[in-house]
């Protein structure tokens, strides 16, 4: 029985201990873009959902347009909150997250809906440890991007137009 165990050959450990933490730092880098990439999208569907909303439901009179500002826009902008996760701090913090701002502009043919959220920064320590001028090399881009992941955070912003809200009668048929 003894046999068996001696003739086996095994992975070598030194491979396995160092090459554990690149793997490691190569799947937190990954999680926070992928997360970047699901913010990206869900900020286009609650785009969508508060342009289309706010379409249906908001009114043409000057006496009405004030409960559109006051109530719609606010419960609105609530859903929208919702939705990217800003009430579950556990997907606030996988998103890095800060705060959200819904405008409204009615001025004009076109309402415009611009969602605006603003991130923290991911800050992956292996990342933020080094200088940026050396790392970067007075490369305009490599700065930007360092900023956003280590010092600022960003904003992201989705813009939609919907047309006015104008509902038509449905169709009756003259003479019955």
């Amino acid at each position: 029985m003894t046999k068996i165990f001696l003739s086996r050959k095994g992975q070598a450990t030194t491979e396995t201990v160092l090459l554990f933490p690149v793997l490691v730092i190569f799947i937190l880098f990954i999680i926070k873009i992928f997360g970047l990439l699901v913010l990206s999208q869900k900020m286009e569907i609650a785009g969508f959902y508060a342009a289309r909303r706010y379409q249906l439901q908001s009114h043409v009179s000057d006496y009405l347009q004030r409960w559109d500002r006051r109530f719609l826009a606010k419960d609105i902008q609530k859903k929208v909150e919702d939705y990217l996760g800003f009430n579950n701090a556990g997907m606030r913090r996988f998103l890095s997250l800060r705060n959200v701002k819904l405008d409204i502009n009615t001025a004009g043919t076109w309402t415009r809906v611009t969602l605006t959220v603003t991130t923290n920064p991911p800050r992956i320590k292996f990342l933020c440890d080094y200088d940026k001028l050396q790392i970067c090399d007075n490369d305009v881009t490599c700065i930007k991007g360092f900023d956003f992941l280590c010092e600022t955070g960003g904003k992201l912003q989705v813009i939609k137009y919907v047309g006015p809200n104008e509902r038509v009668l449905p169709y009756v048929r003259p003479g019955n």
